[in-house]
């Protein structure tokens, strides 16, 4: 299990297409995969969580991987969150 705290960068947070395209990202690895914003833990392959949580540019999250491919989900999503 893999787990980072990472400052959300992408400039409109994870509002709806950047949600969907992280979603998409996450849901492309057999992994489980979790983020956690003010203590409520969510599943990243769910669009309609990662809406609610209503992430904006700049706050911090928690982001847990567990599986196989973890490393590799981990980097590209860390690589997701952080590009501008």
């Amino acid at each position: 299990m893999i787990k980072r705290k990472i400052a959300v960068a992408v400039e409109q947070g994870l509002q709806a297409r950047a949600a969907a395209q992280f979603v998409q990202t996450a849901s492309s690895f057999t992994s489980e995969i979790n983020l956690v914003k003010d203590e409520k833990k969510l599943a990243a392959k769910s669009i309609m969580g990662v809406m609610g949580a209503a992430i904006r540019p700049g706050e911090n999250i928690t982001l847990i991987a567990d599986g196989a491919d973890e490393e590799t989900a981990m980097a590209a999503l860390e690589k997701f969150l952080s590009a501008k």
